[in-house]
C-alpha cells in the first residue's frame, strides 16, 4: 500500500504551533491532509506526531476530522516513520511535512511514479543538492525495505531527525536528463555510496529559488496572501500558484530573506 505519512509537531523552532495555524479558514495540517488525499497514487494518509503532551492538539484534530494518527518519538523521526509504516502496513512510504500547504497532488504522483525500480525518489533534496521545483512542493518516496534498512543502520543525529539522509547522502547524479512525458518534467538517476538507487524529479524552467513552505512568520504571511488569490485552494495546481506570482510579483519579497535549512541542521533543543 502506498501511504503518505505527514510529520507534524507543535514545537517548531521558528514558528511554534505552525501546523495548526489558520490559512484560509482551515488549520495548515488540514490543507496538507486533504491535498495529499487528492493524489491518485495515495491509498491512505497518516499524520505522524509525537508522544509529547504539546502535540495532544494534533491528535485531537485528527480524531475530530477522522484522520489516521500515529504518535511516536519526538527527536527520532526516522523511528516515528518506521513504526508508523509498520502499524499501517505501508509498502511504499511518501514522506511529507505538515508545513507545505501548497503541495501539488499531481507533482506528488509524478514523484511516486519515478520510484519505479528504485529505492528512493524525491522532487527536491536539501542543500548542497540543487532543486528546480519550489521549496514547499517537497515529496520524498521510499520503499519499505530501504526505510527499514535506514532504521537499523543510521546512527547520526541528523540522519534520525531528517529521516532519509542515510539513504541519499553522497549521491552523485548522472548528467543525463530523462524525459518522463509530462511537460517540463524530467528525472536524473544516481546511486548512493551505500548502494541505494536514487532518482530526483526536476522541472525546466527552474523554479528552485521559490520558497512556498511555512517555517517562519514571513513564510506564513506569504502563503496566506497566495491562498487569498486562489479561486479554489484545495484543487489548485502549482502552476496556479505560479500564476499568482506572475500577477502579484511583489509577493515574493515577503519571505525573500528567509534562509532554508540544510540536511545537516538539527534542532538543538531535542
Amino acid at each position: 500500500m502506498i501511504t503518505a505519512i505527514i510529520q507534524a509537531r507543535m514545537s517548531s523552532s521558528r514558528l511554534p504551533g505552525k501546523v495548526l495555524l489558520d490559512i484560509a479558514g482551515q488549520p495548515m495540517l488540514v490543507h496538507m491532509v486533504e491535498r495529499a488525499r487528492c493524489a491518485r497514487s495515495i491509498k491512505q494518509v497518516v499524520v505522524a506526531t509525537t508522544t509529547d503532551p504539546s502535540d495532544d492538539p494534533i491528535e485531537q484534530l485528527c480524531a475530530e476530522r477522522g484522520y489516521d494518527c500515529f504518535r511516536g518519538s519526538l527527536p527520532d523521526v526516522l523511528d516515528r516513520y518506521t513504526q508508523a509504516a509498520r502499524q499501517f502496513e505501508a509498502h511504499t512510504i511518501v514522506r511529507l511535512t505538515a508545513d507545505c500547504p501548497l503541495l501539488d497532488p499531481a507533482v506528488l504522483d509524478l514523484t511516486v511514479e519515478a520510484l519505479a525500480g528504485n529505492d528512493f525518489a524525491a522532487n527536491r533534496l536539501p542543500p548542497p543538492w540543487t532543486r528546480s521545483l519550489p521549496i514547499g512542493l517537497d515529496v520524498e518516496v521510499v520503499t519499505r525495505e530501504a526505510l527499514e534498512h535506514a532504521w537499523v543502520e543510521a546512527q547520526e543525529r541528523y540522519q534520525r531527525e531528517h529521516v532519509l539522509p542515510y539513504i541519499y547522502e553522497g549521491t552523485v547524479f548522472d548528467q543525463a536528463a530523462n524525459d518522463i512525458g509530462t511537460a517540463g518534467f524530467y528525472i536524473c538517476n544516481g546511486t548512493s555510496p551505500r548502494g541505494f538507487k536514487i532518482v530526483q524529479l526536476h522541472h525546466k524552467p527552474d523554479h528552485g529559488v521559490r520558497r512556498w513552505t511555512v517555517d517562519t512568520p514571513e513564510d506564513l504571511e506569504l502563503v496566506r496572501q497566495v491562498f487569498a488569490h486562489l479561486p479554489d485552494p484545495l484543487h489548485c495546481s502549482w502552476l496556479d500558484v505560479l500564476a499568482v506570482f506572475e500577477r502579484q510579483p511583489e509577493l515574493i519579497q515577503i519571505n525573500a530573506q528567509v534562509v532554508h535549512k540544510t540536511a545537516f541542521d538539527t534542532d538543538k533543543r531535542l
